[in-house]
């Protein structure tokens, strides 16, 4: 996560760096870039969690690690933005290492554990995208744009052959005869309510957590009344962010395995309702990172306790493509939060994308509260 997330700090500067060959301007496709990998990995990812559960998780993750440091190292060499789309588009389609690794430890790890590692490495996971910035940035300063794609397929070969090497799967594909074929695996998943209802949760979560993303840097400019300063502030907000989500992960995974797993999903969400709302009124940007700080924390929580669900839910040997299809649906919100949060700004103002963060963990609330309804008649 880590390499991946490295090359968000230059990403818009190697754009300009590269030149346009055919039309538009550096801010259109600075966009679709950003957006391309998240719309095919939408796509992509069902497809290889089916995949996974036919010939091993382990594969498939492998698969997309080395994939992965093949796409990034060739975006080194590209000569236009157009091209740089194109490959971040088969890096979507190609990669997915997360929801290839929640799948091999749901299948892997004890059920009764399954929080407390899904949380674990989602730990990995927020650590890799607080770091891989940071370091980014630097690397990109030091020694230059293309050589910082390099190093990141470097550190994606390195994961990928530490998976091969020291990674066991005790996988025993299910019989021909009583697998479904692909689609009409991932239509049974579809038809049960509980799943769709964690489903529902994940889209309603992402979309949540990626709103402020887009009016980030204004607010604090606002907040600041200068813009001096605001890009350290920024980043300091969602490193906060990065950092209390992986803290929360693990010891809030743990306590699912232990209380439930839908009570910590529920108390999550109702904990970033609270702490959503109190952000339309901030004064201050140190008062806007606190509270980012804590949403982050809540949404630590929300994502290995839907990933302990999901696996308690998934059908038998169907692991891979339970979370293939959660990747999907997250990154269809990745997707479009950014985009709904922009307009949100535009039509109403800055403030009041919290307000639209805090009715979207709400509504997810009461599609918890139904589930466990559901739950208690079964």
């Amino acid at each position: 996560m880590a390499g991946f997330s490295m090359v968000f700090p230059f990403l818009p500067l190697y754009i300009k760096q590269v030149g346009i060959a055919s039309w538009g301007s550096v801010e259109f496709w600075s966009g679709m870039v950003f957006s391309a990998q998240p719309l095919t990995m939408m796509i992509s990812a069902p497809l290889w969690g089916a995949v996974a559960d036919r010939f091993g998780r382990k594969l498939m993750l492998v698969r997309a690690a080395l994939g992965g440091a093949v796409i990034l190292s060739i975006m080194g060499f590209a000569q236009s933005a157009e091209q740089l789309a194109l490959l971040r588009a088969l890096q979507g389609m190609v990669t997915g290492t997360l929801p290839a690794a929640n799948a091999l430890v749901a299948a892997t790890a004890p059920k009764e554990r399954s929080g407390w590692a899904l949380g674990f490495l989602q730990t990995g996971a927020w650590v890799g995208v607080a770091v891989g910035p940071l370091v980014g940035g630097l690397v990109g300063d030091a020694f230059g744009f293309q050589e910082s794609f390099w190093i990141t397929g470097i550190l994606l070969a390195l994961s990928g052959f530490a998976v091969l090497i020291f990674v066991r799967e005790d996988f025993m594909p299910r019989d021909k005869r009583s697998r479904p074929p692909l689609l009409e695996g991932l239509r049974l998943m579809l038809r049960s309510s509980r799943i769709l209802a964690l489903y529902t949760t994940t889209f309603l979560q992402a979309l949540g957590r990626m709103f402020v993303y887009p009016i980030a840097a204004l607010f604090v400019m606002e907040l600041r009344g200068t813009s001096s300063g605001v890009a350290t502030v920024t980043g300091l907000m969602m490193g906060a962010m990065a950092v209390t989500g992986s803290l929360s992960a693990v010891w809030l995974g743990r306590l699912g395995d232990r209380i439930g797993h839908v009570k910590v999903l529920l108390g999550a969400i109702l904990a970033a309702v609270l702490f959503s709302l109190p952000q339309t009124v901030v004064t201050a940007a140190w008062q806007l990172v606190v509270l980012q700080a804590l949403l982050g924390a809540a949404n630590g929580g929300m994502i290995p306790s839907i990933g302990a669900l999901l696996n308690l839910q998934a059908p038998l040997g169907n692991q891979g493509a339970t979370y293939g299809l959660n990747a999907s649906i997250t990154a269809a919100g990745r997707s479009m939060a950014p985009m709904l949060g922009a307009a949100f700004a535009i039509w109403f103002g800055l403030r009041s994308v919290f307000v639209l963060t805090a009715l979207v963990y709400g509504l997810s609330a009461l599609v918890i509260v139904r589930y466990t309804r559901e739950e208690g008649t079964a």
